[in-house]
């Protein structure tokens, strides 16, 4: 099977990324699999490049690359093709609608699987009739904008699947849009195991990891964990991860950790790429995100041996933590229920150890073999049935056309309004 696989730009750092390359691993050692990145502005990715993958761009963003390859005013026009919507918009050009256009419509692949909506919104509209067309959702349908939500209501149509990260996304897109036919799959992302040696659960420390983002509540982690060093001063936080270009953020949480006295106790750690080694080094592990897509952190934790205290946000921890087994789930903004979990698990050695390897074998089922068998399988399934789209008929297909050039209308008429209001504001 040849499944090939459209990123933003896959030399950078980040979840899709992440997941993508451990997804793209494991079939090839199968299959025929490429990995396509629309962006290269680095001479190697970032995080690696997975065995046995192909890898290629489109646009190279490197400074000593005629970048553009003469097409600098296509560059300088706005998307057409990539959806208005996705928070990417503004880097994509009519020059990345004709590359991405050119590549998949030459395209000889079983499978093309887009990875954010906006390529996804291209795949719809540009891949050639033949490979089976898969959208991956890595955030979840409910977090994009009013905008973006229309544009995947009425494109999507078009795919043959789109796979979620967590079943009660996969359940949003059931009841939330109108997608007639296209099989919507809930497949969590793979964490490979460590190849360090699991957590003794005897520091005490406690860990956690993710961008220094509001959606995070890191504020509501540091005040959860005064409450802990007013019982426990042993203990301590390591807090690992990189903020916005602003830096804001790690301001903000700087300024808290003075206010609350805990320079001694609470440590932000910055980014750390592989992060694998550190979890092993806590006794617990702790997230208090307002929302989550999955929780990629969830899992390296416990695939560590780590027990995790969670908040029980929309929309992944409460489908990987089983609470009272193998970690504790409390109530989303509460920094007293944070800390009484925290609390529990450092006063009962024995409750802790249990967690802890209770854990690590719940996690298992995230093994990125398993998961790229249910992706392989879904795959095989629709390749087997010809694909939904292959059953099109001329009529359908010139009716979604139809409906996409209005859209693209009602679309180009704000865009011109919004100027035209710019101006005259400015005049």
């Amino acid at each position: 099977m040849h499944i090939s696989f459209l990123l933003h730009n896959a030399y950078g750092v980040g979840g899709t990324i992440r997941t993508t390359f451990n997804l793209a691993g494991q079939l090839a050692e199968h299959h025929d699999i490429e990995i396509v990145s629309v962006f290269r502005h680095r001479e190697a990715p970032a995080l690696g490049a997975p065995a046995g993958v192909r890898m290629s761009h489109l646009v190279d963003l490197r400074k000593k690359s005629p970048t553009y390859d003469g097409d600098t005013i296509e560059h300088t026009r706005p998307a057409a093709v990539f959806a208005r919507g996705d928070s990417r918009y503004r880097q994509y050009s009519r020059l990345t609608d004709a590359r991405v256009a050119d590549h998949l419509r030459s395209l000889e692949a079983d499978v093309v699987v887009g990875t954010r909506p906006g390529l996804n919104v291209q795949i719809t509209r540009q891949a050639r009739r033949g490979p089976v067309r898969i959208g991956q959702e890595h955030l979840t349908l409910d977090s994009h904008s009013y905008r973006l939500r229309r544009e995947i209501g009425h494109r999507y149509t078009l795919l043959d699947a789109i796979t979620t990260v967590t079943e009660a996304d996969a359940h949003a897109y059931r009841t939330g849009l109108r997608l007639p036919g296209v099989r919507i799959e809930s497949i969590p992302n793979g964490v490979p195991e460590p190849v360090v040696a699991p957590a003794d659960c005897d520091s005490k420390w406690v860990i956690a990891a993710g961008r220094l983002h509001k959606v995070k509540r890191y504020d509501v982690l540091v005040r959860a964990f005064a409450d802990v060093v007013a019982v426990r001063p042993d203990w301590r936080l390591r807090i690992y991860g990189g903020g916005d270009a602003t830096g804001d953020e790690r301001q903000a949480l700087h300024t808290l950790i003075g206010q609350l006295g805990l320079h001694n106790h609470v440590f932000l750690m910055g980014s750390v790429n592989p992060l694998e080694a550190e979890w092993p080094k806590g006794a617990i592990a702790a997230v208090t995100s307002d929302r989550e897509s999955f929780g990629m952190t969830i899992v390296e934790a416990m695939r560590c041996g780590l027990p995790v205290v969670a908040t029980d946000c929309p929309h992944g921890p409460r489908e990987i933590i089983d609470d009272g087994n193998d970690g504790r789930l409390v109530p989303v903004g509460d920094a007293a229920a944070v800390a009484d979990a925290v609390l529990g698990l450092i006063d009962d050695d024995g409750t802790r150890h249990r967690m802890g390897r209770a854990a690590r074998a719940a996690s298992r089922r995230f093994d990125p073999a398993l998961i790229a068998e249910r992706h392989e399988g879904l795959y095989t399934e629709l390749i087997g049935r010809g694909g939904r789209h292959h059953s099109h008929s001329a009529l359908r297909t010139g009716v979604h056309r139809a409906r996409g050039a209005v859209l693209d209308g009602m679309y180009a008429l704000r865009h011109k309004a919004g100027d035209a209001l710019r101006k005259g504001r400015a005049a």
